[in-house]
């Protein structure tokens, strides 16, 4: 017993010595050597309760996440959720078990300040953004410590989740914007509401105060300063992107790039955002950047509206890379994930027009919009614009007016009309006017809206010949305002077509000119920049006009043709011959031509007959002269000389003999010389 009690002595001074150890490693933070001395005090005693508590910890410290639950899972009995709660949940939620994590802290039984830090943080990671602002405002308003700024930072950061992710307008929650991260929050939630300078000045701030409060440490370098600078100046591209600015923007994102950050999650957003500038052009670039879209940890890192966007522009990417089958492939995936939303879908009709499938993609989108009557307006907006690509304008108009709650717009009503006048369907258009007529007289009578209508279409009616049906508009409009001069005016236009009588007997109701004050300043419309007639000033001197008139005369002159020139042997002595304008064969004094001597000689025959005399004479019986082609009907002439070449190909008959021979002599005298 003795041995015994000597060895159980020694076992508790060697657990003692390893508690010092442990004790003064963890006051160290050198965690790594704590674990070791834990590990052997585990060793004398494996259930030692504080023993396994500081494994887990010195796990954790060590970032070994996976470890540290393994050992809470393994002890259960030893370590029960009273007393490893926060750990577990810890570890839980840093493996993004973040359901998991959730669960460990509402089936805690005491709700330490701890637990409530860590419920906060995963109520955001789950984007439950009501119940985590709801927990930060409790936090705060019962914790007082030093970390009260890291506090309002997180319910800054809520505040700017729920306006860019939920468009909620942010109440203001008077916090004081001392710091880089609290002024960058501000300019996110800026950015939800549209503010967008407002959101660019407080990023300006925020990039200020980063730099002030980094240039402090004198340990931090200028690189340091621009790696935490990088999330600051990616909001500030992207306030760029949607101001239009696309070459600034692209330009700051590159820079960005080029850094390095170790941030997976703003370098995918970066790349994503450099994607959507590109679009359909610049591809090579794009297949590039979305790599930096599938680093691993993004998912963690990212909301489910970001991960959700960047999974759209990759399924759009592939389409413009003529990638069929993994365009088809990631819209059904982003379907199955999100059955209601809209964009896959029509991603897939997109896919299948550029396949030349029009028939197919309209029928997908006929199904979506029958399975989903919330979004079946914009379904079959899209599937009309692909009819009128198609050149069906009827069948998209068919589609148009079965969207029942846009029917009565104005901007449907137009549209259907425009589109019913270019196909010559004045009946569909002047029903379309009356339905949406009829709807604003059912429910909005007083719009402004129902009037314009009614003035629309009893112009469209006057413009398409259906002068009764215009005039039946035109009295309910005069009847519900009896004091609008100009409805009055247009009833009165479109009666004088139809029953004059009844134009005069109006036109008694139209104001005299006596009453009818026009203040106009006639002087001021005249002179302006467009008059096309001035009045004349008065005032004007009698010597002005004759001026005037001298220049008009002046005018006139220069207009008068100059004159012509008179011939050479000209003799103003000598009456010109009065019938010199006439040709002259009709000249009173022509006597024909005079006969020469050959011409006597050559016979007279029918067209193609020759003499003996005229055949020593003909041109073309010598070998110096090309023959002519024939003309039309001289059939004989052709078969007489079937083997002449056509003139266009006819070589001349002299001179090309004699090139010949002179060619031929310097050939030979060239052979001689060489």
């Amino acid at each position: 017993m003795a041995a015994a009690g000597g060895g159980g002595g020694a076992a508790a001074a060697a657990a003692a010595a390893l508690w010092s150890e442990v004790n003064r490693c963890g006051q160290n933070g050198d965690f790594a050597r704590a674990l070791k001395s834990v590990n052997k005090i585990l060793q004398i005693s494996k259930d030692d309760v504080t023993a396994l508590q500081c494994k887990v910890v010195c796990l954790i410290q060590n970032g070994s996440f996976k470890e540290a639950l393994s050992v809470i899972n393994t002890h259960t009995k030893v370590l029960t959720s009273d007393i490893i709660a926060f750990e577990k949940a810890y570890c839980e939620y840093r493996l993004n078990r973040i359901e998991n994590a959730l669960k460990t802290i509402q089936s805690a039984s005491q709700q330490t300040d701890k637990l409530k830090e860590l419920y906060g943080q995963v109520l955001y990671r789950l984007e439950r953004y009501d119940d985590c602002l709801a927990a930060y405002r409790d936090l705060i308003r019962n914790s007082q410590d030093e970390y009260e700024e890291e506090r309002k930072t997180n319910l800054s950061a809520v505040v700017a989740a729920q306006s860019t992710w939920e468009r909620v307008v942010p109440e203001d929650l008077g916090l004081r914007e001392a710091t880089y991260e609290l002024c960058y929050n501000t300019a996110c939630a800026l950015i939800g509401q549209g503010k967008l300078n407002e959101a660019m000045k407080k990023l300006q701030k925020a990039e200020e105060l980063c730099r002030q409060s980094l240039s402090e440490d004198s340990d931090v370098t200028e690189e340091d300063i621009e790696a935490e600078l990088a999330i600051i100046h990616g909001q500030m591209a992207y306030i760029m992107q949607l101001q239009g600015r696309t070459e600034d923007a692209l330009q700051l994102y590159n820079q960005i790039i080029k850094l390095k950050p170790t941030d997976v999650g703003l370098l995918a957003v970066i790349a994503n955002n450099i994607i959507t500038i590109n679009k359909d052009q610049n591809v090579f670039d794009s297949k590039k950047k979305v790599k930096l879209t599938n680093a691993e940890g993004v998912e963690h890192k990212l909301s489910k509206k970001q991960l959700q966007a960047i999974e759209f522009n990759k399924a759009l990417l592939a389409m413009y890379t003529n990638q069929a089958d993994q365009c088809r492939k990631l819209s059904a995936s982003l379907q199955s994930q999100s059955p209601d939303h809209l964009l896959p879908v029509l991603i897939q009709a997109a896919q299948l027009c550029r396949e030349k499938q029009h028939a197919k993609a309209i029928g997908l989108l006929q199904d979506f919009a029958d399975q989903h009557p919330a979004s079946a307006a914009e379904i079959k907006l899209t599937m009309a614009q692909l009819k009128i690509a198609q050149g069906s304008v009827t069948k998209a108009c068919i589609i148009l007016r079965s969207i029942e709650e846009l029917q009565h717009k104005p901007g449907m009503v137009s549209a259907l009309v425009t589109m019913y006048s270019h196909e010559e369907d004045i009946d569909s258009a002047i029903e379309v006017f009356t339905q949406a007529i009829q709807w604003y007289q059912q429910f909005q009578p007083e719009s402004p809206v129902h009037l314009s209508l009614i003035r629309e279409a009893a112009n469209f009616k006057l413009k398409h010949g259906r002068k009764k049906e215009a005039i039946s508009d035109l009295e309910e409009l005069w009847k519900q305002n009896p004091k609008d001069v100009h409805t009055l005016a247009q009833l009165i236009s479109a009666y004088s077509l139809v029953d004059p009588e009844k134009a005069k007997v109006l036109s008694k109701h139209l104001p005299s000119s006596d009453t009818m004050s026009l203040k106009v300043d006639v002087d001021a419309l005249e002179n302006s920049h467009g008059a096309t007639y001035v009045r004349k000033k008065a005032g004007k001197l009698a010597g002005d006009s004759q001026q005037k008139e001298q220049g008009q005369g002046d005018v006139k002159k220069k207009k008068k043709k100059k004159k012509g020139k008179l011939p050479k042997n000209y003799d103003p002595k000598v009456t010109p011959d009065p019938e010199r304008w006439l040709p002259m064969r009709e000249r009173s004094y022509y006597r024909g031509r005079k006969k020469g001597k050959k011409k006597d000689q050559v016979g007279k025959g029918t067209q193609g007959s020759t003499t003996a005399g005229s055949s020593e004479l003909d041109a073309s019986r010598t070998a110096s002269s090309p023959p002519t082609s024939p003309r039309p009907g001289s059939a004989a002439a052709v078969s007489a000389t079937s083997n002449v070449i056509p003139p266009r190909h006819q070589k001349p008959a002299g001179a090309p003999a004699t090139k010949k021979k002179q060619q031929q002599k310097k050939k030979k005298g060239g052979k001689g010389g060489w």
